[in-house]
């Protein structure tokens, strides 16, 4: 498969005047699938359980900073906020709707959110890396034998993912250890070998790692 080039966001949110606004990426969840999900040459077989999830993605340019950098990206199962009324819960699940309407009403199993400002200036090795660590925390649920689970009409569970240490090892195996935000052994080893894909320094920080991850 020919690669396509990575999707841009939208030119509203290089507008200064615009307000903190999220807008639904559909191409960026084609330009994911088609790059590192389905066959290709930068395929990863990490992915495959996504291969029929249903993926949802948004860009922002609402500013999100923690422990004093920016938030590039962020991985998480939608849900609506703890604690809502009734009304607060169908107004979430209509902006659902409203976002993600090929779904034809149904929940994405994953939202991906990417910070507009960020991705116009991030060099293409580091975009892979950020791109596929969020794609690392979209994980397939297993049951205590640590095989795959499966709901009763064969959809896998989702569930999001923790890192490996403080970063994927698939994403240094891939990326080197430039991409990762620490390491242990396995990343450690995974780094001795020469990366799949490239060298990237990913001056990035991602929302879900600052999160409590199930």
């Amino acid at each position: 498969m020919i690669l396509s080039p990575r999707p841009l966001p939208s030119p509203l949110l290089e507008d200064e005047n615009t307000p903190p606004t999220f807008l639904p990426a559909p191409e960026l969840v084609e330009w994911l699938r088609a790059t590192f999900v389905l066959p290709s040459s930068l395929c990863n077989l990490d992915h495959e359980h996504l291969a029929d999830a249903r993926l949802g993605a948004l860009w922002t340019n609402a500013e999100n900073v923690t422990k004093g950098r920016r938030v590039w990206g962020t991985a998480e199962k939608p849900m609506p906020p703890p604690g809502v009324g009734k009304w607060q819960r169908a107004r979430w699940r209509q902006q659902m709707r409203e976002w993600f309407p090929e779904f034809d009403g149904e929940l994405p199993d994953f939202i991906i959110t990417i910070d507009a400002t960020l991705a116009m200036v991030t060099d293409d090795l580091t975009w892979c890396a950020g791109c596929e660590h969020e794609l690392y925390h979209c994980a397939q649920a297993v049951d205590e034998y640590g095989a795959p689970r499966f709901t009763r009409d064969e959809r896998p569970v989702f569930r999001i993912l923790g890192h490996d240490a403080e970063e994927f090892a698939g994403v240094v195996r891939r990326y080197g250890i430039g991409a990762a935000a620490g390491g242990v052994s396995e990343l450690v080893a995974a780094a001795a070998k020469v990366p799949l894909i490239g060298r990237a320094t990913a001056e990035l920080v991602c929302g879900t790692c600052g999160k409590r991850a199930a």
